[in-house]
């Protein structure tokens, strides 16, 4: 029996603002959305042409609050074919909430705060 990890899913606030940051940050666009017939929800999943994975973001209309993310010790990590670069436009976004140089990585946390490591 083999499984196949396929996408990852985040709860936003505020849906376009997320899905600008993904695009911006990390090239994400979207593939293909589900709208509730009744306006309760909307799911977009983002991806990219490097892999099959996706990231699913899920705005709720009724959520009125910040999500509570805990400590922040879970993560979606990526591989930058160009670890300067990303980590130059990622400082310019203002979005790196933690550096690791000794491990060669860093962290960007995404408008409601989910981190995100960025590895060369």
């Amino acid at each position: 029996m083999k499984f196949q990890m396929i996408h990852e899913n985040y709860n936003v606030r505020d849906l376009e603002k997320s899905m600008a940051f993904y695009e911006k940050a990390l090239g994400l666009t979207e593939k293909r959305r589900k709208n509730a017939a009744d306006g309760s929800f909307i799911i977009v999943y983002l991806g990219n042409e490097t892999t099959d994975f996706e990231l699913e973001l899920t705005w709720l209309r009724d959520f009125d609050r910040a999500y509570n993310l805990g400590d922040c010790e879970f993560h979606l990590a990526f591989r930058a074919d160009d670890f300067e670069a990303a980590h130059k436009l990622h400082e310019e976004m203002g979005c790196i909430c933690f550096e690791n140089p000794d491990m060669g990585i860093y962290f960007i946390s995404d408008p409601d705060g989910y981190w995100l490591e960025i590895l060369p």
